[in-house]
């Protein structure tokens, strides 16, 4: 038996990134830290790659989500994807999930409350995915994520810097089903995050010129 001469416990071994990421999902699948906890499904963390210099962050589940335990699985996660992938954004290159875990009934906006209590499971997995830019896909993300109250018509599109990360407002996907006007702005956007991503050393630079699909799935 050895004898560690300082009289100090020795230093616990790291844990390891798989085990680490596996106790974060367990303990967003147990947290009942707001009411949301009890009229859910179950949670909706994330769907993507674990680690990805990508992040896109949105308000909460729907009723697909919280049905299949995965975020931006509805008609508006089916657009968001159409958008990514013509412009080369596939799931190995991004982390998505949302401002709150569990499905607010009726899919209201979560609450100030609901956002606080979810903000600890965010901040952990952040540490666990490591992003350096991040897409706020509409106004309650961009609100509860930046603490501001700016209209999202007046900060998407701008580039914010905080931390060592770049930040990305733009609109909900959601609100482009109902307003396809406005799907040129978030293909914009989505493209702006496409080259800052190049230009960061972060992807490869497209063989193609990408154009914006017209469908919505």
């Amino acid at each position: 038996m050895s004898v560690n001469p300082t009289g100090e416990q020795p230093a616990a071994a790291p844990q390891s990134f798989a085990a680490a990421f596996l106790q974060f999902e367990q303990d967003c699948q147990s947290c009942r830290n707001c009411p949301l906890g009890e009229t859910r499904r179950q949670a909706v963390v994330w769907r993507g790659a674990r680690q990805a210099r990508l992040m896109l962050i949105g308000e909460g589940p729907g009723a697909e989500e919280d049905q299949r335990g995965l975020p931006f699985v509805g008609a508006a996660g089916r657009l968001l994807d159409l958008l990514l992938t013509a412009n080369g954004l596939l799931p190995d290159t991004f982390h998505i999930c949302n401002i709150v875990k569990c499905r607010p009934p009726g899919n209201r906006v979560p609450t100030p409350e609901e956002a606080k209590a979810c903000k600890p499971l965010l901040a952990r997995q952040f540490l666990l995915v490591r992003p350096k830019v991040i897409v706020l896909l509409g106004a309650t993300a961009y609100k509860y994520f930046t603490g501001n109250n700016d209209a999202i018509s007046k900060v998407r599109g701008k580039w914010i810097e905080r931390r060592g990360s770049l930040i990305m407002p733009t609109f909900h996907p959601a609100y482009i089903l109902r307003n396809n006007n406005e799907r040129i702005r978030l293909w914009e956007d989505i493209t702006q995050v496409r080259c800052k991503m190049e230009e960061l050393g972060y992807l490869s630079p497209l063989v193609y010129q990408p154009e914006m699909p017209s469908g919505r799935s």
